[in-house]
């Protein structure tokens, strides 16, 4: 699904990735962890063709081209959630995730459309003729979630996946993603609950001052309390 290999990258002459190297493999999720401004929304600007790439090479679905625009990222087949969530305020519920529709690939075995959406994220279905402004934080990054599954993308990213949500919106939204894992979604991941991460994810990352210095499974992760101290601050 995606390969990064020898990434390095930043915003104009300043670097922020070193030599990042990483991959996701189809039907798997992986993590990207590391505390607040290590480099790991860097890094999906990276993939997502925002910044450039200073050296190495990003492989998204067997394409190495390096000149792809963000838009030709995106209608490859990578869905974004956004950190911020990044809605279209003015627009509705239902005309959020509509505008955002792309028919599946041949062979994609799910197929999301308005309806799909709305049955998995209930709330949005008794908010569809609201306005995004008027949406609570939990239901805008529902809304967000969703919006990124109506592009039925090969591929789900989700940067800061509950960041400042209520409880019980968050594990609402860890239920989700279990669901879409269990369905075959490949995910790449950004969060900060690390309980619920390691029960999510098969493979995780910690990026830290832009470099990765530590990967493995849950039980390697769950198992390690100075790493986690060390990296996550947890």
């Amino acid at each position: 699904m995606l390969q990064l290999e020898h990434i390095e990258s930043g915003y104009g002459a300043g670097q922020v990735l070193f030599d990042v190297s990483m991959s996701v493999k189809a039907g798997s999720v992986v993590s990207l962890m590391g505390r607040n401004g290590m480099g790991k929304s860097t890094t999906v600007k990276t993939i997502m063709g925002q910044l450039p790439i200073m050296a190495g090479r990003i492989t998204r679905f067997g394409d190495s081209q390096p000149d792809k625009t963000p838009f030709e990222i995106a209608t490859s087949g990578i869905g974004l959630v956004p950190e911020g969530r990044q809605i279209f305020a003015q627009l509705t519920v239902a005309e959020n995730l509509k505008t955002f529709y792309q028919p599946p690939d041949d062979g994609q075995a799910i197929h999301w459309d308005f309806e799909r959406v709305l049955g998995l994220f209930p709330r949005l279905a008794e908010r569809r003729n609201h306005a995004g402004s008027l949406l609570s934080g939990g239901e805008q990054q529902m809304l967000a979630i969703g919006r990124a599954l109506m592009t039925n993308p090969k591929l789900l990213i989700l940067d800061e996946a509950t960041e400042g949500l209520a409880p019980l919106v968050r594990q609402h939204i860890w239920q989700c993603l279990a669901t879409l894992k269990h369905d075959g979604q490949s995910i790449l991941i950004i969060d900060k609950n690390l309980q619920a991460i390691a029960r999510l994810a098969d493979h995780h990352y910690i990026l830290d001052k832009g470099r990765i210095v530590w990967q493995g499974n849950s039980d390697s992760l769950l198992s390690s309390p100075e790493l986690t101290s060390r990296y996550l601050g947890v």
